[in-house]
């Protein structure tokens, strides 16, 4: 399980050998030279002197930016008039005497060139570059602990390692440096660029000589708040969601989402784009062809190989959905799926193009080569969309009340489903401004179900369970419903069944009266499987899997992963040095993250962006997810604390990870406990090292102010909120690192990667209703009879909304080819300390037997509900994947 990302040690292989043969003969020489030259001049006779060698390994500009060979051409001209990439050692141990400020620094040594630019060539590949620097080394550094570039060329380059070997006073060991960052040329920078040794240091531990050093940086980080922010800039700082409408268009104006109480939100990073002249409160939008130059600090732009994978997977999809379009315009119904074999055209041939000055017009106005070669004009389809895994096994099973249900355990959406504990249910809302909202579901309707116990006995038994959209959505139905969209708020009540299932026993369709303060109009469906009666029971599950469905996408999926953590990773960055042991353990969590969600800010979840338009929430769609934000509780994302608070689970100190849960069965919860405690043991394992007791946490100066912005400014909406937990101990840092790393690894894995899987399929979670339940003696009523299927594709998401939204999921749903999984580090020497190793080690071990344990799990026969009716094991929480669709996995952040 334990594996690395870094190709340093396959680009060592090419020059270590010779290196180390030559390495005596080559001190030696230099030794005489030195002590004849110094004999000659008479500067220094008699002091010690000698060369270190290291090994920059670096990806050039040309390389990463789509070949751009004139920064290749640019970079080598400026190093034939001598402006050179060169590296100057900082001392961690001897102080800089020729200092006039009050703080000492560690000395500095002299600069070294990295050699053979000119003539060590870049394949126009994805590629690394390794270089050699030699350094007259000059005892008085001592032990390097950072070190200062300068890149006077004309491009910036990507910086990965340097690595020195054999240094005096070090054993002759190796001292490595892990940058993982972008290098700009030096006239953008008011400073040399700086990068710590591979050391983790508390503040107050921190090399007396590093610390002016240290504290510059994170200056540097926070930046002061105000100006443009440029490419090569690599300042964080919070924003609010201002950044979504347009206000001088009249069908696009949203409100400003956070910094009030009526839309609360997490904070996005600042982007410094200027404000819309008709509303200063609203920030200006880049179109659709700049969206890739959105401001994000450089070094959390996509790598090269995910900006590659993500752009080639999204024209792939984007053209999978304009061509089957195109092809609707000459089809006589345009907007419909016909029958569920148009559906599956999808999947068995791909669409064909229609022909005509249509194609050609379109062909026409596509400028770039690559969309051209795809598109091909001679009436062949395009590549077809891969069958999702619900119907890969049988085209049925998926519209069946087994798999209905189990897919509340077991599916994309996990996460929703609760035990009931007080029946009928109730609600929550303000009954003075909604009415009485309480369920209709009465005894009568679900006691035949129930194997012969009344409603009483199963509620003491903990066997009815509900999956309640009824109060998230009902203060929205009658506005979403005075659109061409048609929903009502549901609540959906299961039993457990003796052999470890569920069975849906009744499905509660609401409405608002026209007066809200009248309270609900409900209609209660409950199971049947003939005639008209079976009909309107499956629309009853189709409008519960649209409300699941944008539950999910805009809650479970949005909120409670991509936007919460995004201020973990700026006030990370803005007050955790590099340096620090907590920014060291969190880093590869915060991968992407704010990359992926200034993308989404601008072509997902903006107005009439692809959310809007596929999902029945459409322009309320933000505004739905601020309101759920008001009740987000940070301590409550620990897995454990929120399934004993959705009734899934009771605490039991002989039950395996301390809970035992109320359906065994529970594939979600069974799987993530497991990956929860591996992920608890690992981080405290970790942070025990660095912190021996609380007094030690509660002087850091860094983690403090880190733990305190992130409550007052991060999400600041809710910084009065009595439940934000302290940071005074080393069980405070522990759990809280724990609950950072779950929601950015785990469970961004188990609420994302299975949408491709279940949703690929559109009937199976449909994202939009277009038409209320047929009432007896209408037309439509009597299609119920005739053309059921039909009434049902009629009433779900139409052709072009079913194809952009598979064409979302599957983007959102692949592995690129450079991901990197739970247990995994891009370098293998992201720490010089052995413990904090020896412990990763052992967390990638206990990962790989929890991969092993699952594959047991899912080939029990016993275990239904991880299997089901459509034959899909649960693997949405298998640590490790393979690039592409695989429906499993657990990358290190959410970083799609």
């Amino acid at each position: 399980m334990l594996s690395f990302k870094s190709k340093e040690e396959e680009a060592k292989k090419t020059s270590d050998k010779d290196s180390e043969n030559n390495t005596q003969t080559c001190r030696c020489m230099d030794n005489l030279f030195q002590k004849v030259a110094n004999f000659v001049l008479g500067e220094n006779y008699g002091r010690k002197k000698t060369t270190v060698k290291g090994k920059v390994v670096l990806m050039k500009k040309n390389v990463l930016d789509f070949n751009d060979l004139g920064a290749s051409v640019l970079d080598r001209a400026h190093e034939l008039i001598g402006q050179h990439i060169s590296i100057r050692f900082i001392s961690a141990t001897h102080a800089d005497s020729t200092s006039t400020e009050k703080k000492f620094r560690g000395k500095l040594g002299k600069p070294a060139i990295l050699e053979d630019w000119i003539s060590t060539i870049t394949p126009l590949t994805v590629g690394e570059s390794t270089y050699e620097v030699t350094f007259d080394w000059d005892v008085e550094i001592g032990l390097p602990g950072a070190f200062l570039i300068q890149n006077l060329h004309h491009s910036e380059f990507y910086l990965m390692t340097l690595t020195l070997e054999n240094v005096p006073g070090h054993g002759h060991g190796q001292v490595h440096f892990v940058c993982n960052s972008w290098v700009y040329p030096s006239k953008y920078y008011t400073n040399d660029r700086i990068f710590f040794a591979n050391k983790a240091y508390l503040p107050s531990e921190t090399p007396a000589l590093l610390r002016p050093y240290r504290e510059e940086e994170m200056v540097i980080l926070r930046g002061d708040g105000t100006g443009m922010l440029e490419k090569w800039d690599r300042v964080y700082d919070y924003a609010l969601y201002n950044d979504l409408g347009d206000p001088d268009d009249e069908e696009k104006v949203r409100p400003v989402i956070g910094g009030s109480s009526e839309y609360p939100y997490p904070r996005r990073g600042r982007t410094s784009r200027p404000p819309t002249e008709s509303d200063p409160n609203t920030e200006t939008r880049l179109s659709l062809v700049e969206s890739m130059k959105i401001y994000v600090p450089r070094d959390e732009r996509f790598g090269h190989l995910k900006k590659s994978d993500f752009l080639a997977y999204g024209v792939e999809s984007i053209l999978k959905f304009l061509l089957p379009e195109v092809e609707a315009i000459a089809d006589d119904t345009l907007n419909e799926f016909d029958s569920f074999e148009d559906v599956m055209k999808l999947y068995n041939g791909g669409i064909k193009l229609p022909q005509g000055p249509l194609l050609d017009g379109l062909l026409e106005n596509i400028s770039l080569q690559m969309f051209k070669e795809i598109i091909r004009s001679d009436g062949e389809g395009l590549a077809k969309y891969s069958i999702p895994q619900v119907i890969e096994a049988d085209l049925s099973a998926w519209s069946t009340d087994e798999e209905f249900a189990r897919e509340m355990l077991a599916g994309v959406n996990p996460v929703s489903i609760q035990l009931l504990k007080v029946f009928p249910p109730i609600s929550k809302l303000d009954a003075n401004v909604y009415g009485n909202q309480n369920s209709s579901i009465g005894a009568p309707h679900i006691e035949e179900h129930l194997d012969g116990l009344e409603v009483d006995e199963a509620l003491k038994a903990n066997r009815l369970f509900i999956l309640d959209h009824h109060d998230t959505l009902m203060p929205y139905v009658k506005r979403i419903n005075a659109t061409s969209n048609k929903i009502y708020a549901t609540r959906t009540l299961l039993f457990l069944q003796k052999d470890g299932t569920l069975k849906p026993v009744a499905i509660e369709l609401s409405l608002p009266h026209e007066d809200e303060k009248l309270g609900a109009i409900s209609k209660v469906c409950t199971p049947a499987k003939d005639g008209v009666e079976a009909t309107i029971w499956q629309l009853a599950k189709t409008y519960v899997a649209v409300n699941d469905s944008g539950v999910h996408q805009l809650i479970s999926h949005w909120l409670n992963t991509h936007a919460v953590i995004e201020p973990f990773v700026i006030a990370t960055n803005r007050h955790l040095s590099v340096m620090h042991p907590i920014n060291k353990l969190l880093h590869p969590h915060f991968r992407d993250t704010m990359n992926i969600n200034a993308s989404a800010r601008n072509v997902l979840i903006n107005s009439k962006g692809i959310l809007e338009r596929t999902f029945f929430t459409g322009k309320y769609s933000i505004e739905i997810s601020s309101k759920i934000y008001k009740n987000w509780v940070f301590p409550n994302q620990a897995l454990p604390v929120e399934l004993v608070l959705r009734g899934m689970a009771v605490e039991d100190s002989n039950a395996p990870h301390g809970l035992r849960l109320t359906i065994e069965d529970y594939p979600y919860a069974v799987d993530g406990l497991e990956i929860w405690s591996a992920i608890k043991t690992w981080v405290q394992d970790y942070c025990t090292f660095y912190y021996k007791n609380d007094d030690m946490v509660q002087s850091d100066t860094e983690l403090q102010s880190w733990w305190k912005e992130l409550r007052e400014e991060g999400h600041g909406d809710l910084k009065h909120e009595p439940w934000w937990p302290k940071m005074s101990s080393v069980k405070d840092v522990i759990d809280n690192c724990t609950i950072i790393i779950w929601i950015s690894s785990a469970l961004h894995a188990a609420v994302n990667f299975g949408q491709y899987p279940y949703a690929g399929y559109p009937p199976n979670r449909p994202t939009l209703s277009r038409r209320l339940l047929p009432e007896p003696n209408t037309p439509e009523y009597g299609e119920l009879k005739e053309d059921p299927k039909k009434v049902l594709l009629k009433t779900i998401s139409p052709q072009v909304q079913s194809l952009l939204s598979i064409t979302l999921i599957e983007i959102l749903s692949r592995h690129t080819s450079d991901e990197i999984y739970l247990g995994q580090r891009e370098c293998p020497q992201w720490t010089m300390d052995p413990e904090p190793l020896k412990a990763f080690e052992k967390f990638g071990n206990k990962l790989r037997e929890i991969e092993e344990k699952i594959v047991k799990m899912n080939q029990d026969e016993r275990l239904k509900n991880r299997y089901g009716p459509v034959k899909v094991p649960y693997t949405l929480l298998y640590p490790s994947s393979q690039e592409g669709l695989t429906g499993r996995g657990i990358p290190n952040s959410v970083s799609i």
